[in-house]
């Protein structure tokens, strides 16, 4: 869920500054991020159907090569935000993405020659995902730096709107590249889109601040600490990490037997999964738009819990699908999942921004990833072993309502008496460079 966030957003963009739409140096990052979103989604398609397709691996196979992706955060997400607290974000970026460039790059040229295995699936995803650790640290961190902090509701809703219309755009282009060129060589474009998404960056012109000095006797170690310390001490933010991290737990479990449940037991052509796949994608986006205007008339405190125990709730339909004309009842439960999880998205990542010192923004932002990315692994690896004892149709159940009962953990939590989250004084906005 996917991790995919103030007060009166859009409001705030009208009349106290200028809007996000004329700021160069965030369309530059948007944009590039939009296009580097299709690509991976594309991959998000096409890997696992490498897996399924070409290599026939078993249900256990695939649950495993789906926990390698996310498996980086538990390991290394730690560190990762005391490195990016410690150096420049933008830098740090454009090294990941060349190195993921080379990653994904590496499958369609093996499959190519004929040379692709499962082992090789299984470096590709976790090189790949330990990239991802330290883009994603960086660029949530990057983006306070950007613009105002009274914009940043804004902004997130606009960057998960991005990521919402890659999951709608990218599968039906996955699914297009995989029937043109199969399942490795369609993976091509996500190489490619990372090359776009560097020239991206290398376009803005703001620079950060540079990081503070390290105290005296400061370690990697104590950093580490006082990030987590700053988390788990904070009486909001540990429930919203609860929340997040147990839906995360229950949506790889779904999400590790998707392709399993479409193929196997739905009977969908893989050169159609896309289609399904983006009908799905469209919740996404209506979440992204929304998530502003949502937040302003029901409460942007509020709207974290009701989002995920009342949006979320007809989720469960997906797990009901059956062959032919029900096949519909998967796209329209999994939306309702991507619409719900995009406006839970966007209010807590929005208020975890507005809560957090700047100098302990890397640091905050990875120990959340590393507790709620921290379960992907683990709930694609149950969903796996589990869809193998039980079946796969039992398991998706059991994963839908859990994914729904964890925002019971942000309801009982002060959020449920406060309409709206305290928006941002001046002294919390960034300063920046030219």
């Amino acid at each position: 869920m996917t991790e995919v966030v103030k007060d009166l957003p859009d409001a705030a963009s009208e009349t106290d500054g200028p809007s996000l739409w004329r700021q160069r140096d965030f369309l530059l990052l948007w944009s590039g991020q939009t296009v580097s979103e299709m690509g991976s989604a594309v991959t998000q398609i096409a890997l696992p159907l490498v897996a399924v397709v070409a290599l026939k691996a078993s249900t256990f196979q695939v649950g495993l090569l789906t926990a390698a992706t996310t498996a980086a955060f538990a390991l290394i997400a730690l560190p990762a935000g005391a490195l990016v607290d410690r150096g420049s974000k933008r830098s740090i970026m454009i090294v990941c993405n060349v190195l993921r460039l080379l990653i994904i790059g590496s499958v369609p040229l093996t499959a190519a020659l004929g040379a692709v295995t499962m082992a090789q699936l299984y470096v590709v995803a976790v090189a790949a995902g330990v990239c991802t650790v330290f883009f994603d640290v960086a660029y949530q961190s990057y983006v306070p730096s950007l613009i105002r902090a009274d914009l940043q509701m804004d902004a997130n809703g606009k960057l998960g709107t991005t990521e919402a219309f890659a999951q709608l755009g990218g599968p039906t282009l996955g699914g297009g590249l995989v029937t043109a060129f199969g399942a490795a060589g369609a993976m091509t474009a996500d190489a490619i889109s990372y090359m776009v998404s560097v020239f991206s960056i290398l376009g803005i012109r703001t620079r950060e601040e540079p990081p503070p000095a390290r105290r005296e006797g400061e370690t990697l170690r104590s950093q580490i600490a006082e990030g987590l310390r700053f988390v788990v001490g904070h009486k909001i933010l540990r429930k919203v990490v609860a929340c997040t991290g147990t839906a995360n737990l229950f949506s790889g479990m779904s999400s590790a037997l998707a392709m399993i449940f479409l193929v196997r037991v739905l009977h969908v052509r893989p050169g159609r999964i896309g289609l399904v796949m983006a009908a799905a994608a469209v919740g996404g986006i209506a979440g992204g738009m929304l998530a502003g205007r949502l937040a302003r008339s029901i409460g942007s405190a509020r709207i974290i819990w009701m989002s995920m125990l009342v949006f979320s709730a007809p989720q469960v339909i997906a797990a009901a699908a059956w062959r032919g004309w029900g096949v519909l009842l998967f796209p329209l439960g999994w939306g309702i999942t991507y619409f719900a999880m995009m406006v839970y998205n966007v209010a807590q990542v929005s208020y975890r921004q507005s809560v957090t010192p700047p100098e302990l923004m890397g640091r905050m932002n990875a120990a959340v990833r590393w507790i709620v990315w921290g379960t992907l692994p683990l709930g694609s690896v149950l969903g796996g072993v589990l869809g193998t004892l039980i079946g796969v149709r039992p398991v998706l159940w059991l994963a839908f309502i859990g994914c729904w009962a964890a925002g019971w953990f942000v309801f009982f939590s002060p959020l449920r008496h406060m309409r709206d989250v305290p928006r941002p004084t001046p002294e919390s906005v960034p300063v920046v460079t030219r």
